[in-house]
């Protein structure tokens, strides 16, 4: 059989596209006079796939396999390239959601992932830098979080330590 065994775990990648060369075959077959299922049958493809590849023969005169992956959207990202580069020159510490915003004022659609992905492949990088990490900490944050008498030992006043002992380190066990 050509597929694979089955799933005996994750797969680790995508299953490819059969070989042209094998529905070529599959296809002089059938036009031997084979049916689709057993031309199927005799090359261990499924019949589903012969089925399919004789319609597509039938619609469009080709059975090639269609390509997989590949990035098929940043094109319309990349049509915008010159108005991207405007406002990073414009602002130097923009962030994704404000270069999304304000392309969006200027009538480009994008997404902030777009974006991020256009800046990886420009090599366009945007580190923030001291003084300007200066400029927005004043001080270290308060937590306002915290429970009144929670010292963050592990104990919230009852005497215990973490680990269920008292201040004598005699386990305590609780009445069940």
């Amino acid at each position: 059989m050509i597929q694979g065994a089955g799933w005996r775990g994750r797969p680790v990648c995508m299953p490819k596209a059969l070989s042209f060369d094998l529905r070529s075959r599959v296809l002089a077959a059938i036009d031997e006079g084979l049916s689709c299922r057993q031309a199927a049958a005799r090359f261990g493809v499924s019949a589903s796939s012969a089925i399919r590849w004789q319609g597509m023969r039938r619609a469009g005169g080709d059975a090639r396999p269609k390509p997989q992956g590949g990035d098929r959207l940043s094109q319309r990202t990349e049509a915008h390239a010159e108005l991207i580069h405007a406002a990073l020159a414009e602002v130097p510490d923009i962030t994704l959601p404000e270069l999304k915003a304000c392309l969006a004022e200027q009538g480009a659609q994008v997404s902030v992932s777009a974006l991020w992905r256009f800046c990886r492949r420009h090599q366009i990088t945007r580190k923030k830098t001291t003084p300007a990490k200066l400029a927005g900490m004043s001080a270290a944050p308060v937590r306002s979080d915290r429970r009144p008498g929670h010292d963050g030992s592990g104990s919230a006043g009852s005497g215990r330590g973490a680990c269920g002992r008292d201040a004598g380190g005699v386990r305590s066990i609780a009445p069940g």
